[in-house]
């Protein structure tokens, strides 16, 4: 089953004198984690908001399990690169944000962010602040804040672009496990090649100018993933090579 559908979106700006995306189509199943790539300008960003509802499409649409997304609903938990964190709230408070607006009861929704906080890998962080948080703490609260409502899809923008890369490799680590526990469905946007062949299961390559899909990469490679594999290395160079070639 396809859990998100993106059906022959295109995008254009100022009266159409520009167009962003040209009949991008694509599907993500149930359950797979998908990495979108491509080189600058190609409308990563502009699609990204399209899915995730905060954006319209000038032409085409996006399903969510069947449903056109026309706004940001519960069913789409995001994750971007800046950790949009609220300061005044501790990390359990943040997380329990969105079950707060859903009305859960203070017992449920306590049990329900000790269970994030575990899975995050924060135990012991609950009441401490975001300023008192390393970047790749933010953002495991952010992943956690996202999990809360048990959305159907996990939508993610450049959400370790931010960290640096021993950081990046712990949560790329952290992140397939939560994914792998929770069995949520993830479309991940990325600039970085090797992020996206050491996370998808698919890799879907944008070109540039009007963004459209060159080529959806299958990574057929079992997890764990060593970068210095020859198999690693044969996907990334064909990836960079599509968007090299773009």
């Amino acid at each position: 089953m396809n859990r998100v559908s993106v059906d022959r979106v295109s995008k254009s700006f100022e009266d159409g004198a520009v167009q962003a995306l040209k009949d991008v189509d694509f599907a993500v199943e149930n359950g797979e984690f998908v990495c979108i790539v491509g080189p600058s300008g190609c409308g990563k960003t502009t699609l990204f908001r399209i899915i995730a509802g905060l954006d319209d499409a000038t032409s085409g649409e996006v399903l969510l399990s069947g449903d056109p997304v026309t706004e940001p609903t519960p069913e789409l938990g995001i994750v971007f690169q800046e950790y949009h964190l609220f300061p005044w709230r501790t990390v359990r408070e943040n997380i329990a944000f969105g079950l707060e607006q859903q009305g859960l009861g203070k017992a449920e929704r306590a049990k329900r962010v000790d269970e994030l906080i575990e899975l995050v890998g924060l135990t012991g962080f609950g009441d401490t602040y975001p300023a008192d948080l390393s970047g790749g703490m933010k953002q495991r609260v952010g992943i956690a804040r996202a999990l809360a409502v048990d959305p159907e899809l996990l939508l993610m923008d450049e959400p370790f672009g931010a960290v640096d890369a021993q950081t990046r490799d712990m949560l790329h680590d952290e992140l397939l496990d939560v994914w792998s526990k929770t069995g949520k469905t993830v479309l991940f946007v990325t600039h970085d090649v090797e992020e996206a062949v050491t996370l998808a299961d698919r890799i879907v390559v944008m070109s540039r100018g009007p963004g459209s899909v060159r080529e959806i990469v299958d990574v057929d490679l079992p997890r764990p993933r060593s970068r210095t594999d020859d198999a690693f290395a044969e996907v990334q160079e064909h990836v960079l090579r599509l968007i090299q070639e773009s």
